[in-house]
């Protein structure tokens, strides 16, 4: 398995200027190659590929004004060749929006492969520099005497932090113990998120003192004027206010996500379209901070590591106006409602554990832990077949309990007989997606 330790590293005077002109030397040449694809794609309308970019960099070497690149080492170099090359990639494939130019103001790295370091009884020499690179080991269960990286990534952020980075490949990780437990997980604003077992999860109190923090930081530095070290100081402050926020929210993320893949074997979350849901101008601020994605994120790859199963529900699945208990569905359910009671059964809500009760239900159908792929957990209104999240656009709903299946059996699936619909009760459920151990969608096709 592919993994990475991230720690604090703390240069000396010699390694800060060393690497200083390390980071340079590499924005200039990334912005130099993405400079020159712009222009021959502009004039000739054709890609460039990384030999020729290679070849680009030894030319740009040979130029007497830039003479101080063969003052660094040349690995870093060529790696922010690589990393522009996959990137260019990524974008072409989707994955990842088009790089951009580097800026001196923003996060500076560089990364050494085997050939720029040495590692040897925990003690890292870096090319170029004289003396080893002072950091401090985290992960006290891992004894750095026995990491072999295969490339290190030393970074500096805007608030002057520096870090070194160790790629390394290790063993697999032993699979926890199974629980025998599932939760749905339905994230909001009110709370952070709300399990179908009827537990909360707040959001961190200490969000709002950092955040009065940075907006006091960011008036000052609106007052001083441009140019002048009163603002670079201004702007160093900011930064370190933005780290203080981002490393608060990375803690209760991890903190949060680990401790339902400890606990559940089967975790249900909702496939939320978050850059959507931030177009929304009054609540674009508040579903920034929650980091929701980076939370689904984090939950994907520790479910993966720890033999769990995270499961996707439909984004447009109406989790909160079903009722769990009876399946009736409502036409209509305010934001600012957060209890209402099913006209059918009278069972009174929250609307949040509800929520999460009917993703729960969804999750279970999908065949995570074994259950019918049929989605016998989950009531449909109408005889209107799901369709897959990518593609999917909102309908009309219907109000009222689910009508049973007729002779046709599993609505809109060719796969499961009238028999087996009928004893599942519901019609097929096409949105869900399954991550981790079991890989396996409602189709049994491996998982996207």
């Amino acid at each position: 398995m592919r993994t990475a330790y991230r720690c604090r590293a703390y240069p000396d005077a010699e390694q800060r200027a060393v690497l200083a002109r390390t980071f340079g030397c590499v924005r200039l040449v990334w912005n130099r190659t993405l400079a020159e694809r712009h222009a021959r794609y502009a004039a000739e309308r054709n890609g460039t590929s990384y030999a020729e970019t290679d070849r680009a960099l030894t030319a740009m070497k040979k130029d007497p004004d830039l003479a101080f690149l063969s003052e660094v080492s040349s690995v870093p170099l060529q790696q922010a060749l690589r990393h522009q090359h996959k990137a260019f990639t990524a974008f072409f494939e989707k994955r990842a929006r088009y790089p951009r130019f580097k800026s001196r103001a923003g996060r500076q790295s560089a990364t050494y492969t085997r050939a720029a370091f040495r590692m040897k009884d925990g003690t890292l020499r870096l090319a170029k520099t004289s003396a080893p690179l002072a950091f401090v080991w985290t992960w006290p269960d891992v004894d750095v005497t026995s990491v072999d990286p295969t490339s290190v990534t030393v970074a500096r952020d805007p608030a002057g932090r520096w870090f070194v980075t160790f790629h390394a490949d290790v063993p697999d990780p032993v699979p926890l113990p199974a629980t025998g437990e599932s939760a749905g997980v339905d994230v909001g604003l009110t709370s952070f998120a709300a399990l179908s077992t009827g537990e909360k999860i707040p959001h961190p109190k200490d969000w709002e003192r950092h955040e009065k923090r940075l907006k006091r930081y960011q008036r000052r530095l609106a007052r001083c004027k441009r140019g002048s070290a009163n603002r670079a100081k201004a702007r160093v402050k900011v930064a370190r206010a933005h780290a203080r926020v981002t490393d608060a929210r990375r803690d209760f993320l991890h903190k949060a996500s680990t401790g339902l893949v400890q606990r559940f074997d089967v975790i249900a979350v909702e496939d939320l379209n978050v850059s959507g849901m931030v177009r929304n101008r009054s609540l674009a601020r508040a579903i920034s901070c929650t980091g929701w994605a980076q939370f689904r994120s984090m939950l994907e790859y520790k479910a993966a590591r720890c033999g769990r199963t995270v499961v996707a529900a439909g984004r447009w699945y109406p989790s909160s106006k079903t009722c769990s208990a009876c399946g009736h569905l409502l036409a209509e359910l305010s934001l600012k409602t957060r209890h209402w009671t099913c006209p059918s059964c009278g069972t009174r809500h929250d609307r949040d554990t509800n929520a999460a009760k009917n993703i729960l239900a969804a999750g279970l159908a999908a065949g995570a832990d074994g259950a019918d792929a049929c989605g016998g957990g989950v009531r449909r209104a109408g005889a209107t077949p799901a369709r897959p999240p990518v593609k999917q656009e909102p309908r009309p709903v219907r109000e009222g309990n689910p009508r049973p299946l007729g002779r046709r059996g599993c609505q809109g699936c060719d796969i499961h007989p009238p028999a087996d619909a009928n004893r599942a009760g519901v019609g097929h459920n096409r949105d869900v997606r399954v991550y981790g151990e079991s890989g396996v969608t409602p189709h049994g096709g491996e998982a996207t």
